[in-house]
């Protein structure tokens, strides 16, 4: 009830329900933008640009999904078009090269950290990088996932399944110390 009546009081902009909302979900909005853009400043940035946007769109939250998940959308959005913005890391992968195996297994060998599994989905090209994160770190389903990034479903799972494949690659090439 709480938050319903905080989210119609900035919908009659009232800017110290702005600034309770902001308070509340800053600190988490600047993590997921972190995940994307891994840089402190340019998430600052992007989280910035989200409430910006959340607040001039506020109108259009209908109160479907909560406030946090709404606003966690237009962050993931914020940071992409960010990142599409800076061109960065344009590496096409030989699709051909892959092939699509459909299982659920996403277990790694054991001597590989937590660390070195975010390293590697960093490696991902960005068309597969989005969608592994928003899977596996933003428990997105791929509803979700054709929503946010403009895809159908089907291209949602093939590009999850494609980019698992890659990730098993950059992975076991990191435990059998062959990549660079």
């Amino acid at each position: 009830m709480f938050q319903i009546n905080v989210v119609e009081q900035c919908k009659a902009n009232d800017r110290m329900a702005q600034m309770q909302l902001y308070k509340q979900y800053c600190e988490g909005m600047f993590y997921v933008a972190m995940r994307y853009v891994q840089n402190s400043n340019d998430a600052e940035d992007v989280v910035q640009e989200s409430f910006i946007k959340a607040f001039q769109r506020i109108h259009q939250f209908k109160g479907e999904v909560t406030f946090g998940a709404w606003l966690k959308r237009i962050v993931i959005n914020k940071s992409i078009d960010f990142l599409k913005a800076r061109k960065q890391r344009l590496v096409e992968l030989d699709e051909n090269y892959l092939q699509l195996t459909d299982d659920e297994d996403w277990t790694v060998e054991n001597d590989i950290s937590i660390d070195q599994v975010k390293l590697a989905i960093g490696q991902l090209p960005d068309k597969y990088k989005y969608v592994v994160m928003m899977f596996l770190i933003e428990g997105f389903d791929h509803r979700e996932i054709s929503e946010v990034l403009g895809l159908t479903e089907t291209t949602s799972r093939t590009r999850l399944l494609r980019g698992k494949s890659y990730l098993k690659e950059l992975l076991k090439e990191k435990a059998y110390g062959t990549g660079s």
